[in-house]
């Protein structure tokens, strides 16, 4: 039976820690980072209790469908965010014209987003992320 030297089994041990580490050390996307589907789903019914208890934005979604947009916010969510999905409804154009969202209101919405995102545990460096993929749509949503 042969027996290791200390660098032997010192090399091994580096190899085996090496080869480990690179299995863990893939890159997850948002839609992972946020519980896939059904994360998505519990983000997306916190805000939508965010919405609906704020006396500020409701007037906004008082005539919405509610199982409409929270099917659409999901799937919307799910393509920005590098999920499986790819969304196909309306543009945010289309989803907000005529609306007269004015930035401040768009502000308070983002804060309840990440009164949503904090109430269902995301991290901060994520919410950060998700924040930055949603950013671009601002100018597509406040029209005044």
């Amino acid at each position: 039976m042969k027996c290791f030297t200390y660098t032997q089994k010192l090399v091994v041990a580096l190899l085996v820690m090496i080869s480990l580490s690179a299995c863990q050390s893939a890159p997850q996307s948002l839609y992972q980072r946020v519980g896939e589907q059904a994360g998505l789903e519990r983000l997306v019914d916190a805000f939508i209790n965010q919405i609906g208890q704020d006396d500020v934005v409701f007037h906004y979604f008082k005539q919405t469908n509610v199982s409409h947009f929270r099917t659409g916010f999901v799937s919307h969510l799910c393509d920005v965010l590098d999920g499986p999905c790819q969304y196909d409804g309306d543009s945010m154009v289309q989803i907000h014209t005529g609306m007269n969202i004015n930035e401040h209101d768009f502000n308070h919405v983002v804060d309840l987003l990440i009164a949503a995102m904090d109430e269902v545990g995301i991290a901060h460096p994520v919410q950060n992320q998700i924040l930055a993929k949603l950013a671009p749509m601002r100018s597509e949503i406040i029209k005044i």
